[in-house]
């Protein structure tokens, strides 16, 4: 059953030979045999898949397989290519954006003399694909049904490439944002970037397979000339998982670049607790030792300095002098600010 929530079908018509073209929206279906019989090759775009009925009338008209019209109504289904008598089916998904990342599925019979294609929604990357016919693309005009739905689906898998250099983008700013302010946030926003980029792959691997079979198997319509752009398409596509799989190790290393910028911030917060803990230390027995209020009557050796008249004056000054060594005692050692710890061992270095 198609989503009832999904756009009214909308039908365009782009039919052409070598010396003419012609594209049109059409509401009467009743019209398409007209452009089948007078032109080379009719490409029918059907933006939307609101209309259950509209399917099936296209699938009476040009006699497709009953199981074929339950895949494009089902958009969920893995890229593959299948063969029914003489119509070729294929399915595909097209990437529309990359932030957030949207696709739809992308389904195509191609005929002797039609191509059909079926879209969720208006809107796609076809565009350079219609350029080509209006302005008389000498090689897409003379060329016939085959050829053109490899130049359909070389213009999707070409639509990846941007998709990716966006997702490029995006992990060179989160190593950046994760390099300077590690943040629960940051890491949020790695992760959607990560289960996009396994979305993609669970896409552009089936693709690939589906292109390397097209490309290899004498299949009808496709001829041995269209074989050989074919091969190139899948060229396209195994370049496109290569980039895939360098960008989810990227995230993948982002992650662990997170969690050692974390153990590098708690270990900067520890040290300095332990510094001042250490530096407290001495100064905690001092102020102990000065605090205990033993009867200097009872005993001359009974805290005799409390009766100092500079006896507090000298156990602060003790105080800070202690504190102030171990300052630059750390500092001297690299534990503090930007010292440099002296080397631990060998010859001095030249002058």
């Amino acid at each position: 059953m198609p989503d009832p929530e999904a756009p009214r079908p909308r039908l365009t018509v782009l039919a052409y030979d070598e010396t003419r073209h012609i594209e049109q929206e059409i509401t009467d279906l009743e019209e398409l045999p007209r452009f089948v019989a007078e032109y080379r090759v009719t490409w029918l775009n059907v933006d939307g898949l609101g209309d259950s009925t509209v399917v099936q009338r296209l699938g009476e008209m040009f006699d497709l397989h009953r199981l074929a019209l339950e895949d494009v109504i089902g958009t969920h289904q893995r890229p593959k290519s299948e063969r029914y008598g003489d119509v070729q089916f294929i399915v595909g998904r097209m990437a529309n954006s990359a932030d957030p990342l949207d696709t739809e599925q992308f389904s195509l019979f191609c005929g002797a003399k039609f191509v059909l294609t079926f879209q969720e929604r208006p809107g796609d990357c076809l565009d350079p694909v219609r350029e080509r016919i209006r302005k008389d693309g000498p090689r897409l005009r003379r060329s016939g049904t085959d050829y053109l739905t490899y130049a359909l689906f070389d213009a999707l898998v070409d639509g990846y490439f941007p998709i990716l250099e966006r997702y490029g983008d995006l992990i060179e700013q989160m190593e950046n944002e994760i390099l300077r302010h590690p943040s629960p946030a940051a890491v949020a926003r790695l992760h959607n970037i990560k289960q996009d980029l396994a979305a993609l792959r669970r896409y552009l691997w089936p693709l690939r397979e589906m292109l390397a079979v097209l490309s290899r198997e004498e299949t009808p319509p496709f001829t041995e000339s269209t074989r050989v752009y074919l091969r190139d398409c899948y060229d396209h596509s195994v370049q496109l998982l290569e980039l895939l799989e360098s960008f989810r190790e990227l995230a993948a290393g982002l992650m662990d670049l997170y969690l050692s910028s974390l153990s590098q911030r708690l270990n900067e917060v520890m040290k300095v607790l332990t510094i001042i803990s250490t530096i407290f230390i001495p100064l905690s027995f001092i102020a102990g030792v000065y605090g205990m209020n033993f009867d200097t009557q009872s005993s001359p050796w009974s805290m005799p300095e409390l009766k100092w008249r500079w006896g507090y004056p000298i156990a602060l000054g003790l105080m800070a002098g202690v504190a102030g060594y171990l300052l630059i005692y750390f500092r001297r050692r690299g534990w503090l600010g930007n010292g440099e710890r002296p080397p631990s061992g060998g010859p001095p270095p030249p002058a």
